[in-house]
This record gives C-alpha cells, structure tokens and sequence, in this order.
C-alpha cells in the first residue's frame, strides 16, 4: 500500500518536487488541495498537470474515511460513524457551540477524535475498550475525521455555518490582513444561508479524547496534529486543541518537551487512588504521585492551565468526601475541572448521578474557589458515551 500523501510536510514535498524538476509553486498548489479544499482524489486536483498528477498517483495514495453511519440529535450534537479501509471502524462527535466547554466563544464549533480502533486500557466504565485494542490510526485516519466531516458538511443541502475561515492563525485569532471568502456566485434562494467557501473551517476546536489512548499513538498522533496546525495545512491553532490522556506519564513528560503549545486535559475520574485503582487500571502502574509530578512538570514547562476531566458515576466518585482531594489537586495543579455525569453504557453496572446530586458536587467544589464547569450534555438521543455506536454496529454486523 502506498504511503498517504498527508503523512508528508511541505518540507519533505519541496525536496521531492525539487528532485523532480517541477517548479516548486506547485507544492503549495497540492497543500491547496489536500487540506483547504479536502480533495479526496487525484482528479480533483484541476491546476496541477495530469503528468505530476500521474506522478503523485505511483507515489502516494490518498486515503478517505467511509461514513457508514451518522446519528444526529435535535440539539445538533452530530455521531459519526467511520468505516476504515480494513474494515474496523472508529467514531468521532460534533459538538455544537457551548460556551460550558472549557470556557470558549459560543461560535465555535469542536469535533471530538479518536485515535485508536479499540482501547487497551479498559477503564471500566467505558465503551471503547470492551472489545480490546486492534490497532492504532495512521496520521491521515487521524486527520481524516476532520477533513470527512467538514467534506460532508460542504455536500449538505443546508450546511452548519462556518464562522472563521481558514486564515485562522496560530493562536486562532483571525489576522488583520485576512479577508472574508468569497461569496458564492449563485446567491441562496430567500431564507435559506448561503454555502460557505470550500476553504471555510466548520471544525476550530479539536479534543483528542475519542477511542483509545491518544498518548499511546504519540508518534502518529503528532504527525497528525502538526499538519492539522501548520499554516500550510488545516492551521487550527495549537491552542485550540486539546490532547486527553488517561494517565500515560512518561508521554506527558515528552509531551512538554514538544514546543507546540497543545492543551492538556487528563481524564482523571478520581482525586485519591483507591478510586482511581477501582475504575481505572492504569493508576496501578502511575499512581496519582506519579501523575500529579508529570502535569507538574507540563504545567512549569508550558505555562498553560490544564483540565482535569471528571466523570461523575453515581455511587462511585460523586460524594462530598472527592471534594476536598480533587480541590486540593486541582489547586497544587492550578487546573481547572470539567465535571462530566456518566452517560449509560449497556452491559455496564455504573449509573449516572441525579442532576441535583451533580449540581450539589459541582457547587462544593465551586466553593473551594476551583475554577469548575459542569457539562451541560448534549447527543442524550444518540448513543453518547464514546465507542457505543461502534459497538452496536459491529455486533450487528456480526449477527447478519
């Protein structure tokens, strides 16, 4: 199988380009393609020369993720399901504008990722990993989810309004010399929005928190975000991406030795670790000790806040007495906390607390002037929590 063209940086294709004999504009003619316009095949690229289209061809694929199944909600949280070339699948969320998730403009648009096709880390509450780990996603799966999502919104009758453009710069500020793209040539009939610019981003905040570890994928992982961030790429800010890990510390001493400015979220789930042993098998082999010391040294590197994630499972972590040592490591982190109720996973034993008992709890850590959100959650009518549609999907499959 051919190596995916979106594996390479511009650097590496103005070498070979140069190697060629082509003139070198025509690289960013291709990063033209490949990552604004999203072209999912060769055919597509009409500015380049069939010759070096032919070329390109013998030399690279260009891989596309096949949608196979979507489930939308009325509040517009959007599933999508992903069948890859071998035949697994993997999934990644939509989530509408919030102003509760992590404190950003409501006119923004986050796409949950994922990055494993199963999980090995069988937190005990989770969907993606009942069925164990297969493999990890290459970098173009990774960045596929972005660029297959924003493809099927273009391909929309009515289409998800994309507020920024792809002139977003590196700190996801529009710059001052950035222009507005072009209005379609045919004006929308009355009442219906126009479609936005090919080149138009729906996606600008990414969470990597969706199947599997992401830190257990780093190398494929980075390569993936560096070209989703570069100027030459999807350039989504650093800042606006979110990495989630469960706990990997010695990736998350590395991770702070990168110079892009990621955000860190870790999925803690317990604040001692006699729950943390309980739910998650990993707080065996790094302890909170151990944990707390890596986002210690993240945090002094970066000099960036960090979110601790928090699933609030009835009977499990949701009592007044995980208040005290989640404010406690919260403050000595300077982190804030996303408090999130457990979404139902069939075939699991955990329960999702009462909205007044997740209230209460988020109000006693509030009192501990720990800066908190609640998650409003949205998708209740789609299978929410991560790996549930895959799931039902592949056992489905399975009984045909």
């Amino acid at each position: 199988m051919l190596p995916d063209v979106r594996h390479e940086s511009r650097k590496t294709l103005l070498a070979l380009f140069e190697n060629w004999g082509e003139p070198l504009y025509r690289v960013d003619q291709l990063l033209q393609w490949l990552w604004p316009r999203r072209a999912a095949s060769w055919e597509e690229m009409t500015n380049l020369p069939k010759t070096l289209r032919a070329r390109l061809a013998e030399t690279y694929s260009i891989g596309s993720l096949e949608l196979a199944r979507k489930q939308g909600s009325i509040d517009t949280t959007q599933k999508f399901l992903w069948r890859l070339h071998d035949g697994a699948f993997v999934e990644s969320v939509l989530i509408p504008a919030n102003p509760a998730l992590y404190g950003d403009r409501a006119d923004r648009h986050t796409l949950c990722v994922s990055t494993q096709v199963g999980c090995a880390y069988g937190c005990r509450f989770c969907a993606s990993g009942l069925d164990g780990w297969k493999r990890n996603l290459a970098p173009w799966e990774i960045a596929g989810q972005i660029l297959g999502i924003e493809r099927w919104n273009l391909s929309q009758p009515t289409v998800v309004p994309t507020p920024q453009t792809a002139g977003e710069s590196i700190t996801g500020e529009v710059p001052a010399e950035a222009t507005p793209a072009p209005a379609a040539s045919i004006p929308p009939m009355p009442g219906q929005p126009a479609k936005p610019s090919p080149s138009q981003r729906l996606i600008n905040n990414l969470v990597i928190m969706g199947m599997g570890e992401p830190l257990a994928n780093y190398d494929n992982l980075l390569a993936a975000l560096r070209s989703l961030n570069a100027p030459w790429g999807a350039h989504i800010g650093a800042r606006k991406i979110t990495i989630s890990t469960s706990g990997v510390v010695p990736r998350i001493r590395q991770l702070a030795m990168e110079p892009e400015q990621f955000q860190l979220a870790i999925s803690l789930h317990g604040a001692t670790d006699v729950v943390r042993n309980r739910i998650m098998p990993i707080n065996r082999k790094y302890p909170l000790a151990e944990l707390t010391a890596a986002c210690d040294e993240y945090v002094k590197r970066k000099e960036r806040m960090i979110t601790l994630e928090y699933i609030l499972i009835d009977g499990v972590n949701d009592a007044r007495d995980q208040v005290l040592p989640l404010s406690q490591l919260a403050r000595r982190l300077n982190a804030k906390v996303n408090l999130i109720p457990y979404n139902k996973v069939e075939g699991l034993e955990w329960k999702r607390p009462t909205e007044e008992r997740c209230r209460a709890f988020a109000s006693a850590l509030q009192a501990t002037e720990v800066v908190t959100t609640l998650r409003i959650e949205k998708g209740h009518d789609i299978d929410a929590a991560c790996g549930q549609l895959r799931l039902r999907t592949e056992r489905e499959l399975a009984a045909q």
